[in-house]
């Protein structure tokens, strides 16, 4: 079984930065897929980010391309979320997801965190 802990989460005014880490246990993270998401209020969960266990190749959406940066360091079986820029928009409860094995980045994960929330005003 594999337990996600996110934390980093917070009030920030608009054009500031957070950085988010999610703790992972289980001795074969470094083979995780891993992924972060997020859910506003009143909408469906969206893919953010994900970063492959080899290589460290790295995907986004869109909406947070050049603003946000995902990380991992295998050695602390932690990844993390670097959010720059940070508008209203990204307003949302941010989770951290992993896949094992590893499978499409923007596909099904098998394993969540709790979540942490980002409010960002303006």
């Amino acid at each position: 079984q594999v337990q996600l802990v996110e934390s980093g989460g917070g009030l920030v005014q608009a054009g500031g930065s957070l950085r988010l880490s999610c703790a992972a246990s289980g001795r074969t993270f470094s083979r995780y897929g891993m992924g972060w998401f997020r859910q506003a209020p009143g909408k469906e969960r969206e893919f953010v980010a994900a970063i492959r266990w080899s290589a460290g190749i790295t995907y986004y959406a869109d909406s947070v391309k050049g603003r946000f940066t995902i990380s991992r360091d295998n050695a602390k079986n932690t990844v993390y979320l670097q959010m720059n820029s940070l508008k209203p928009e990204d307003t949302a409860v941010y989770y951290c997801a992993a896949q094992f094995p590893e499978r499409t980045p923007r596909g099904t994960y098998d394993y969540w965190g709790q979540g942490t929330q980002v409010t960002v005003f303006s």
